[in-house]
């Protein structure tokens, strides 16, 4: 008993960090996991003998431990990664939510499900082929969901006699194209918190430099993949954002006990509120003043996200689900007009003139796409034209008028309140995932003042 408490303490004290694989087919993102999850001590014994049994049918000799992520019968027959598999480990310096991506073109979607919640990604290479076409895939939709931290993981290093100029030669050419991206900051090995970007050569099949180092690679000097993973800076603090509550749901019991009572329950998004606060309630622009805070019964002078609150406010205003509660001096633009880059995700295109219904945060509105300015090309990062439809995995620009206003925040300022799904309103299919304002982050100038450098910082790419 003592022992369990003792982990459970521990893993109380100890950072989240919800990081996600991608790479192009055959790069080895699930041996990748499996070694991870294998070496760590994550996986459980009747895990293990499950994947030994199936290796040994396969006339395997060691287990395929990209078996612990491939569950589908499907995955395990053609020898692919077809839906995104999420693992949950933890190691005494901190715990993990790992989504292990597709890694083929068709499922690039899947890849915008996993990574738009994630905090790092980790790319895969392999050695032999070097930086294709899927790569760039994947680092451009990286990029795009603002993912702070990334990691370029050259596998199959054994292939390749480990041979320190290929991994150089690879690492350069990823550079290249994060620079073009408009991603700021480089590193390759060295102190994990002085890099944005760290690359490490790896063989996941025989276990180098994943979690423990590499005798055959002597001339790396940096982490192991697990090592920085473990170190790899990560902010949970959502107190420094601009403060957003998406109200949920409109408590009024007036029962004896509370006969006037009003309260707005919902989740903080981003930012605190404080008793006594000047907020303003969009999209209808009225103000008030934050009179109590109840948090699990109590009532409380502060929250912050992402705590589950009810706030209370000093006059009684017409709010419902979907308003949006901020600070009066720093409110969100409200607006009818919205334009985005969307991922789609659906197999039915997304076309000029399409109704469609649009969710933010709490809020579903109408609206119709007015206009498909262009359709990104991925491979080059050029724009093609007016396509006039999205199909699946393709990433375009949207212009697209809602029936009624809201506060939409940019995403490069926030990924909550800056994020948005198209839904097909005839049955609920969700059709592409939207994010408010500019694609990709402007191209760092050497020059800029401490300013921009201070708004670069929040790439780890």
């Amino acid at each position: 008993m003592t022992t369990l408490t003792q982990h459970a303490e521990q893993l109380s004290t100890t950072t989240l960090l919800r990081f996600a694989t991608a790479g192009s087919v055959d790069d080895g993102k699930s041996t990748l996991v499996g070694r991870l999850l294998h070496d760590s001590k994550s996986v459980l014994t009747d895990q293990l003998e499950a994947v030994e049994r199936a290796s040994r049918s396969r006339g395997q000799e060691a287990p395929d431990l990209a078996l612990l992520t491939d569950g589908l019968r499907a995955e395990r027959e053609q020898g692919i990664t077809i839906d995104v598999a999420y693992r949950y480990f933890a190691t005494p310096r901190r715990r993990f939510i790992l989504a292990d991506t597709p890694g083929h073109v068709q499922y690039t979607r899947n890849m915008v499900t996993g990574a738009s919640t994630a905090e790092l990604a980790v790319v895969l290479v392999d050695a032999r082929n070097g930086v294709v076409e899927q790569t760039r895939r994947h680092a451009a939709v990286a990029a795009l969901l603002r993912v702070p931290h990334v990691v370029l993981a050259v596998n199959k290093m054994d292939l390749v006699d480990y041979a320190e100029p290929v991994f150089a030669a690879i690492a350069e050419e990823f550079t290249a194209y994060a620079a073009s991206l408009g991603v700021p900051g480089w590193g390759s090995g060295g102190d994990p918190q002085e890099n944005w970007c760290t690359a490490i050569p790896i063989s996941a099949l025989a276990g180098d430099n994943v979690v423990e180092p590499s005798a055959n690679m002597d001339w790396y000097g940096g982490p192991t993949v697990l090592e920085h993973l473990e170190t790899v800076p990560v902010s949970h603090d959502l107190t420094a954002c601009h403060a957003r509550f998406p109200v949920q749901y409109v408590i009024r019991p007036q029962t004896a006990e509370h006969p006037d009572y009003r309260g707005y329950a919902g989740q903080i998004a981003a930012g605190a509120f404080r008793v006594g606060e000047t907020v303003t309630v969009l999209p209808s622009g009225r103000t008030s003043t934050v009179t109590a805070i109840d948090a699990l019964g109590e009532s409380v002078d502060i929250a912050w996200a992402p705590q589950s609150v009810t706030i209370r406010l000093a006059d009684d205003i017409d709010i419902s689900r979907g308003d949006l509660i901020a600070p009066a001096d720093d409110a969100p633009a409200v607006t009818q007009d919205v334009e985005a880059t969307v991922c789609h995700v659906a197999d039915r295109p997304l076309a000029v003139g399409q109704r469609v219904l649009l969710k933010h945060t709490t809020r579903t509105v109408k609206a119709i796409v007015k206009d498909i300015p262009s359709r990104l090309t991925l491979d080059d990062l050029s724009q093609h034209p007016a396509p006039g439809r999205l199909v699946a995995n393709d990433i375009g620009r949207v212009v697209v008028r809602t029936a009624e206003p809201l506060a939409l925040d940019a995403y490069a300022d926030s990924r909550r309140t800056g994020s948005f799904l198209l839904i097909d309103p005839s049955d609920g299919t969700t059709l592409s995932a939207g994010m408010a304002g500019a694609s990709f982050a402007a191209v760092t100038d050497p020059a800029a003042d401490d300013a921009d450098a201070a708004d670069d910082a929040e790439w780890d790419f």
